[in-house]
C-alpha cells in the first residue's frame, strides 16, 4: 500500500494521475454494457480494484462470451435491462446508489447498423439520453459520468494524421453517424446541466456531476466473439481450421489491447473526482506504429498461431468504411499522464495465449484474472513513464 501511494503522489507531481487502488475501493460503480468484451473485462478490472459494481445490460451477450467464460458475473450485481427503456435505466440508477458511472452499453457493429439502422440509433443516441437523464433526475450521488463512444464518432476525412478532441464529429455510415450523435447529446447535457468546462453555456439546472466522453476503437484481447470484428473472426477460423475473409486487408486501424483505453477511463475517472475541467473529450488511441492494415495483423496472428491462419479477400458487396483512421491521444499523455502499456506485438501475443488457453481446456477466469494482473502492472509502468513524459506539456 505504502508504495502504491508514493507511486501515486509520484505521478501527481509530474502533472499525471496514477492508477489508485484506494480510490475505487468500496466505490460504488454502475456500468452499463458490463456482459459485453470491453464492459467485461472492465467489470473484472473495477471487482479486482475493489470497487462495489453494479452492471446493467440488455441480454446480447455473444455465445460464447468473456462475460460467462470468465465468470464475471461471480463479484458484481447484475441488472437485466434495455438502454432504450428510460424507465429500466433510472430504476437501475436509483438501485445502485452509484457514484460513478461508465456507459458502454451499446450496439457496436457496423454492418448490423446498416442492416438496422433504426435499432442503433435508438440504443447508441436515445440510450445515451436516457443515461444521462436518468442521472439528471436521481443521481443525487453521482460525481462523475464517462460515456464511451468510438473513434469512427469523427468526421473522417482519410486524413493520415490522428483527429484530435476538437475536431468535427460525424460519419458516412448509421455506425458512425450514431456515435457522432451521442457525442453530441453528451456535450449538450454537460452544457446545460452538469458541472465541467462548458464555456458560453447556459445551464438550466445544475448537477454537480462532471461529466466526460471517452473515444477508443479496434480494441483486441482474449474473449471477443463480436460479429464481423477481424479478431474475432481470426480466431474462429483458426480455433476451426478454416480461412478467414477479410473484406478490406489494406484498411489501416489504429489496434490496441483492449486494457490499454481501459486504463485511460479508469484514469480519467480519478481525475474528474477533483477535477471538473477534465469533463470533456478525450481520445485513448496507439502509437502511430500501431496503426496497421488488416492484412498485416492477420499474418502476424498466423505466425504466433500453430499451424497458422490462411485468408482470402472478400470481395462481395460491403457497408462504406473508411481505409484510414487513427486518433491523436496527445492530451491524455500530458493531462493524464497515460500511456499505453503494450504495443501491439505484445497485445497480439496475450490474445493469442488466451485463445489457446481456452482451447487447452484451461479455467478462463483464473487465466483472465492472470493476463488482467499482469497488464496492470505494464499500465503502471507505461501511466509513469507517460507522466514524466508530461512534464511541461500544455
Amino acid at each position: 500500500m505504502a508504495q502504491e501511494r508514493a507511486g501515486t503522489d509520484a505521478a501527481s507531481r509530474r502533472g499525471g494521475v496514477a492508477l489508485d487502488p484506494a480510490f475505487w475501493r468500496e466505490r460504488r460503480v454502475l456500468l452499463t454494457g458490463h456482459t459485453g468484451f470491453k464492459g467485461a473485462w472492465l467489470a473484472l478490472w473495477l471487482q479486482s480494484l475493489g470497487a462495489r459494481v453494479t452492471g446493467f445490460s440488455a441480454d446480447r451477450a455473444t455465445r460464447p462470451s468473456l462475460f460467462e467464460l470468465a465468470r464475471v458475473g461471480e463479484g458484481m450485481q447484475s441488472i437485466a435491462g434495455d438502454v432504450r427503456d428510460a424507465d429500466a435505466v433510472a430504476a437501475a440508477l436509483k438501485a445502485s446508489a452509484p457514484a460513478l458511472v461508465i456507459h458502454m452499453a451499446a450496439q457496436s457493429l457496423v454492418r448490423r447498423a446498416v442492416a438496422r439502422p433504426r435499432e442503433t440509433y435508438e440504443i447508441n443516441v436515445m440510450g445515451t439520453v436516457n443515461l444521462l437523464d436518468a442521472v439528471r433526475l436521481h443521481g443525487d450521488d453521482v460525481r462523475a459520468v464517462l460515456v464511451v463512444t468510438s473513434d469512427k464518432c469523427y468526421e473522417n476525412r482519410d486524413w493520415e494524421w490522428g483527429y484530435r478532441e476538437h475536431d468535427a464529429v460525424g460519419g458516412h455510415d448509421p455506425y458512425s453517424s450514431s456515435k457522432g450523435c451521442a457525442e453530441l447529446v453528451t456535450d449538450a447535457f454537460r452544457r446545460s446541466f452538469f458541472a465541467g468546462r462548458s464555456p458560453g453555456a447556459q445551464q438550466i439546472g445544475q448537477h454537480g456531476a462532471r461529466l466526460a466522453s471517452v473515444r477508443a476503437g479496434n480494441v483486441i484481447g482474449g474473449g471477443d466473439w463480436g460479429e464481423d470484428r477481424l479478431v474475432p473472426d481470426v480466431m474462429r477460423a483458426a480455433l476451426a481450421g478454416e480461412r478467414v475473409r477479410l473484406r478490406n486487408p489494406n484498411s489501416v486501424r489504429p489496434w490496441q489491447h483492449v486494457l490499454n483505453p481501459l486504463s485511460g477511463y479508469l484514469l480519467l475517472a480519478q481525475a474528474l473526482w477533483d477535477c471538473p475541467e477534465h469533463a470533456c473529450g478525450w481520445n485513448f488511441g496507439p502509437p502511430d506504429e500501431d496503426a496497421r492494415t488488416v492484412g498485416w495483423v492477420v499474418e502476424r496472428i498466423g505466425a504466433l498461431w500453430p499451424g497458422g491462419v490462411q485468408w482470402v479477400h472478400d470481395g462481395g458487396p460491403q457497408p462504406h468504411e473508411q481505409r484510414y483512421l487513427k486518433l491523436d491521444s496527445s492530451k491524455a499523455r500530458a493531462r493524464l499522464g497515460w500511456a499505453p502499456a503494450l504495443g501491439l506485438e505484445p497485445a497480439l501475443q496475450s490474445v493469442v495465449d488466451w485463445y489457446r488457453q481456452l482451447q487447452a481446456g484451461a479455467d478462463m477466469r483464473t487465466v483472465t484474472l492472470q493476463q488482467l494482473e499482469s497488464l496492470q502492472l505494464a499500465t503502471a509502468a507505461a501511466s509513469d513513464r507517460g507522466a514524466s513524459a508530461g512534464i511541461g506539456a500544455t
